[in-house]
């Protein structure tokens, strides 16, 4: 007798190419199938690399499921990013919109069910090309730097709920404000991370985008800590900041200098300061394999 599957909680976010309908009438079915296919392609690229899981494509649309709301949140922000970026053959920009929940969820392998799922098609199906939209209850989770990225689009009627959900906008593009603040940064400071591992010793420049960890031989530096991941981290280079990215079993543990260690399990950590990164367990358990950051 099969055992049922367990309700677990999950982040869920469906991602639908906006007027589809419009490019199968200009580019004709066989141009637009492939376009359609190559914004899927990025959307499925970007949701693993933020440790989601395509669970399914119907068309133009994608649904994908996060162990995180955070996850989803900076997997929504990287495809608007990447896909907005991308045109026809005719020079026409393409567009998704999304939507995405937190809660209990039924997930099966093969697929994801229950009032979680449905709340986040009808999000999606709420938004305008170029929106992701999320619920009040998902907004309440996020860290305060995700939380300062929404703006509340008021209260909606969604079918199958008895009372109307709040529902909050996520802004993936620069504000002109933060672009003005950033010109002048960018200008004076250049992107520098120092790293030190045992005897290694490593500078991370402007000229260097990606960066990696891990037990595996190929990875850029290499952790021996039996408790660390094959592929266990990777770090980033977003304009003038480093990021810390974990894609590990057991967690990537942080500690920027004068506060508390942060534990990663597939989330993200933008690097400030001097610190530590610890691998597979916390600082306190085993200092060996300890990769010392310092970003002044």
């Amino acid at each position: 007798m099969e055992t049922a599957p367990a309700q677990r909680q999950a982040a869920i976010l469906f991602a639908d190419i906006a007027g589809s309908t419009r490019l199968y009438e200009t580019l004709g079915d066989a141009e637009a199938l492939a376009t359609i296919a190559r914004a899927l392609d990025v959307i499925r690229q970007v949701c693993e690399e933020h440790g989601g899981r395509i669970v399914k494509t119907i068309g133009d649309e994608a649904m994908a499921i996060f162990p995180n709301a955070a996850n989803a949140a900076y997997a929504a922000i990287t495809m608007q990013t990447q896909v907005s970026g991308m045109k026809t053959s005719r020079g026409t920009p393409l567009a998704i919109h999304a939507g995405f929940h937190y809660g209990p969820v039924i997930d099966d392998s093969n697929d994801v069910f229950g009032d979680s799922v449905n709340l986040a098609a009808r999000l999606t199906s709420l938004a305008k090309a170029g929106q992701t939209l999320l619920s009040a209850d998902t907004v309440n989770i996020l860290s305060p730097s995700l939380r300062s990225r929404t703006r509340t689009q008021d209260t909606h009627t969604v079918r199958g709920k008895q009372n109307d959900i709040a529902v909050f906008e996520l802004i993936w593009q620069e504000s002109r404000e933060e672009l003005t603040a950033m010109a002048p940064r960018a200008a004076v400071r250049a992107a520098m991370l120092k790293l030190a591992h045992g005897d290694k010793r490593v500078e991370l420049g402007a000229d260097v985008n990606l960066y990696t960890f891990g037990r595996d031989a190929q990875s850029d530096m290499v952790i021996a800590d039996r408790m660390a991941s094959r592929l266990h981290a990777r770090i980033e280079r977003r304009r003038d900041k480093f990021v810390l990215i974990d894609h590990s079993t057991n967690g990537t543990y942080c500690t920027v200098q004068g506060e508390k260690e942060v534990e990663l399990r597939r989330e993200e950590f933008t690097l400030r300061g001097r610190g530590r990164i610890s691998f597979g367990h916390a600082y306190h358990e085993d200092p060996a394999e300890t990769v010392e950051f310092d970003t002044q």
